[in-house]
């Protein structure tokens, strides 16, 4: 008898597990796309925006809305939601002459305001550091969230009036003062300190010493006297606003304005990544 085994007996050789399977399923295009697409997004969520004329604009927007919060904001609180300068004066000057508190100006208004512009300056440029100043997605969420605060601080003013004193006006110039302080940071994150979208003083001083001040290319000129102009403008606008249809509808309006900006942000152009592999040959 032959030792090799019969093709009856032998043992069928199992078939390899895709041969099993129905048939192949190719990989769903739909999907993929969807994955780059999503994978597309968010790299450009996450590019740096290149200062340009176009952050110039956007700077110079923002300049506008802050001139329309603080043409309200002193005759109805006493003090500035975003200049500082006035505020630090005044609280000192409620120090040594307390009787003008209630009469020239309110400290608890005045203390809300540089209070909460500090911490809002602090927490978003401490942020700034981790995330990434310039970080498209970052940028957006900032203006968003100013335009929310400002829009929460309208709509107070809306439902409840528009008290001098008291707890409804702390909170209302807190979150105006702590949109601002977030703010300010932007011109520092773009290198344009010329449009630093509150501080007016820097500016008018920088102005009237720069050397070039008549020379027809001189681009930090040019972006002071933007500032400037912007800032009279908002002021102008909001105390029109203010005279006429009353101060919620002022701050509405410089909300609706952080929220353009935060809109224009998704359209900047982004910094061009750096070329290493040339560098490394070099």
């Amino acid at each position: 008898m032959s030792e090799n085994p019969s093709v009856l007996t032998e043992a069928p050789v199992p078939k390899p597990e895709a041969d099993i399977l129905s048939p192949t399923t190719s990989p769903n295009p739909n999907s993929v796309e969807d994955q780059s697409f999503i994978s597309r997004t968010r790299s450009y969520l996450l590019e740096d925006v290149r200062p340009s004329g176009f952050v110039e604009f956007e700077l110079v927007l923002l300049t506008f809305c802050t001139g329309i919060q603080d043409a309200i904001s002193f005759p109805d609180y006493g003090c500035f939601a975003s200049n500082q300068t006035g505020n630090t004066i005044f609280l000192v000057v409620a120090l040594i002459l307390p009787w003008l508190d209630g009469d020239t100006f309110f400290v608890p208004n005045i203390g809300a305001a540089l209070g909460f512009f500090l911490l809002g300056g602090w927490l978003t440029g401490q942020l700034s550091h981790i995330i990434g100043a310039r970080k498209r997605l970052w940028l957006v969420c900032c203006n968003l969230v100013q335009a929310i605060l400002v829009s929460v601080a309208a709509e107070l003013q809306l439902k409840y009036g528009v008290t001098g004193q008291g707890s409804m006006a702390v909170v209302a110039i807190g979150l105006l003062a702590f949109a601002s302080g977030s703010q300010v940071i932007q011109s520092r994150s773009m290198k344009m300190t010329e449009i630093s979208t509150a501080m007016a003083t820097a500016a008018w001083v920088d102005l009237v010493i720069d050397p070039k001040l008549l020379h027809v290319k001189n681009r930090p000129r040019t972006r002071r006297i933007m500032f400037l102009l912007a800032l009279i403008g908002g002021a102008l606008l909001g105390a029109g606003i203010y005279r006429v249809a009353g101060s919620a509808v002022a701050v509405f309006v410089s909300a609706a304005g952080k929220l353009v900006v935060a809109i224009m942000y998704l359209f900047n152009g982004a910094d061009k990544p750096k070329n290493i592999e040339s560098d490394a040959n070099c």
